[in-house]
């Protein structure tokens, strides 16, 4: 199994020496939070079935004027942090043709082995911080979702379903999913 790792030079590092390093394609995962480097491996053909079906239901799901995009794709949360989540969606207005700069209305993290700690603690809490109005993790393991929403400062759990449990949200947007459908071949 291949892990994420952190890579660290005792210094924090700015989004503008993030960019540079990543100007070359080789293939992993880069992600930036709070001055720290985070790489990963590409995701499994599973983590990449969920997002599509994932995104697929969110799209059909979308009032006017929001849009749904799957990684990779940056979005800014501040002047040290660039995060990858799995699944954005957010208004067409706060999209730049390199990605968001503002936070998305929803992130979803899809676990894998290597980033699964980042996702549930790392991340969570950067996009808490950051004001991110719903943050999602499905675990394709279990499978399972969760989904929390921003309320007082927060995060609090608003649905939870595994297997063939249905999770019906109503926020960001109108959408019943049951785990087993987004994993299942």
């Amino acid at each position: 199994m291949v892990s994420m790792s952190t890579v660290s030079s005792g210094t924090v590092m700015t989004a503008a020496e993030f960019e540079r390093l990543r100007e070359v394609d080789d293939g992993l995962r880069y992600e930036l939070i709070d001055g720290v480097l985070y790489v990963s491996p590409a995701p499994a053909w599973v983590h990449q079935r969920v997002v599509m079906r994932l995104a697929r239901l969110l799209e059909d799901a979308l009032p006017p004027g929001w849009e749904v995009l799957g990684a990779p794709f940056d979005v800014r949360l501040g002047l040290d942090t660039i995060t990858q989540p799995d699944v954005v969606i957010a208004s067409l207005d706060d999209y730049t043709p390199r990605g968001l700069v503002v936070p998305p209305v929803l992130a979803v993290e899809i676990l894998s082995p290597s980033t699964r700690s980042v996702d549930l603690r790392v991340k969570f809490v950067r996009h808490l911080r950051a004001g991110t109005p719903h943050y999602w993790i499905v675990d394709p393991d279990e499978p399972s979702l969760t989904a929390w929403q921003l309320q007082d400062g927060t995060y609090l759990q608003v649905a939870h379903g595994r297997g063939e449990e249905e999770v019906s949200l109503v926020a960001p947007v109108v959408v019943r999913v049951r785990p087993v459908d987004l994993v299942s071949p």
